[in-house]
């Protein structure tokens, strides 16, 4: 029998990319001929790999998707997209609400080529951003060392359990411009790998539809990544992004996305819409 190549895959470490992975992880999906391994890393680390190509599939930021767009192409299946939610600004300072209360304040951002970050700047002027470890920004917050800071993960439901004002919704800032949903992650696949992308795009929507088909069997392995969250919380947010959005990009999601970077060309954020095409 000849030996498995690796196959490596980069995704965050939460609960939502670990449910769509769940089958992948358990063998119950495989790719034929090749041993999957996962790369487990917060975005912006996995954004910096995608721009020199290291990994051969990863989860990537919607915003850093136009860099590495000749190098990638989308997946149909694996997007994290958000329905009237998305990624929150909050507070434990009394510093008002909506986009023009954050103007010239230091917000705690997590990572330069998040999406979050790029909607941030889409939504608010004149804000100072102070990169951060996204599992690290509601600590900076409470101890003053910024004034805001913006949520992504699972802080966006749990913010108001723990004390923490909310400033700015970007996925209401969102959905009062489009009724489209809110792309913010990608999963992407080398274009370099050729006849090899197909049966990795099916075995990415097979393991996603088995997760989806037996969420109470994935569900404490995605937990496994919460940090702390209850069952419940967890079950909540793995369903606000694992979907149907998740399964199937096309129509609404590549839509999305182009409004997304046609509003960031506009705004001199980006320099031009990437190619879309789905594999």
């Amino acid at each position: 029998m000849s030996e498995l190549k690796p196959f490596r895959i980069g995704h965050s470490p939460d609960p939502d990319d670990a449910f769509m992975f769940y089958a992948m992880a358990k063998g119950v999906c495989s790719i034929p001929g090749y041993k999957i391994e996962h790369v487990m890393e917060d975005i912006q680390s996995l954004n910096k790999r995608a721009f020199i190509g290291d990994l051969e599939m990863t989860a990537i930021s919607a915003h850093a998707f136009p860099k590495v767009a000749h190098r990638y192409g989308i997946l149909s299946s694996g997007a994290s997209m958000g329905r009237s939610y998305g990624p929150v600004v909050v507070s434990t300072k009394d510093i008002g609400t909506g986009a023009a209360a954050l103007k010239g304040l230091r917000v705690a951002v997590p990572g330069e080529w998040t999406t979050a970050f790029l909607l941030l700047n889409l939504a608010a002027d004149g804000t100072i951003p102070v990169q951060a470890d996204f599992a690290e920004i509601m600590g900076m917050v409470e101890k003053g060392q910024v004034d805001a800071g913006l949520l992504i993960h699972e802080g966006q439901i749990t913010y108001q359990e723990q004390g923490f004002r909310k400033v700015l919704d970007l996925g209401e800032w969102w959905k009062s411009k489009t009724p489209l949903p809110l792309p913010l992650g990608l999963d992407v696949i080398r274009r370099d790998l050729g006849s090899l992308i197909p049966a990795v795009s099916k075995v990415m929507r097979d393991s996603i539809d088995y997760a989806i088909a037996h969420e109470d069997e994935a569900l404490p392995y995605a937990l496994q990544f919460g940090r702390g969250i209850t069952p419940e919380i967890g079950r909540r947010f793995v369903r606000m992004y694992v979907n149907r959005d998740t399964q199937d990009l096309a129509g609404d999601g590549v839509a999305a996305l182009k409004l997304l970077y046609e509003m960031a060309v506009a705004k001199g954020l980006l320099d031009k819409v990437p190619d879309l095409t789905l594999f």
